[in-house]
């Protein structure tokens, strides 16, 4: 199931993964700052959502690589990318069902994660 083929990718997501991980706790130390401990806690919470669903994703999406598993990389794929949905969807229920958070720090650090990834060749050459 190692790949040489798809380390490469495999690195360069864990990397990213990492910067949106760094990215996220900045934020939340901007917004713990500004807004107290709560909105800190909230912003975390946010970004920690979609750096999961993004691990979760990355691991199942870079198993395999090449055109002889070409049919083994569609269905990591969509294994991967249908695992981050539910995670995410799981994930907010945890949070809002279980902790109370301020709505717009949670929300403005999941989106700025977010963004990050369309955002990642500006700060990644390869």
């Amino acid at each position: 199931m190692n790949n040489r083929l798809a380390q490469p990718l495999r690195t360069a997501a864990f990397k990213l993964i990492i910067f949106q991980a760094s990215v996220a706790l900045i934020a939340a130390a901007i917004i713990f700052m500004g807004w107290g401990s709560k909105a800190g806690l909230s912003a975390v919470a946010g970004g920690f959502v979609c750096v999961i669903a993004n691990l979760v994703f990355a691991v199942y999406a870079f198993r395999y690589s090449g055109a002889r598993q070409a049919n083994q990389v569609y269905v990591s794929f969509k294994r991967g990318s249908g695992l981050k949905f539910l995670l995410t969807i799981f994930l907010f229920a945890l949070i809002f069902k279980s902790v109370q958070v301020v709505p717009l720090a949670f929300f403005a650090c999941y989106i700025l994660i977010m963004f990050m990834q369309w955002f990642a060749p500006l700060f990644f050459k390869k």
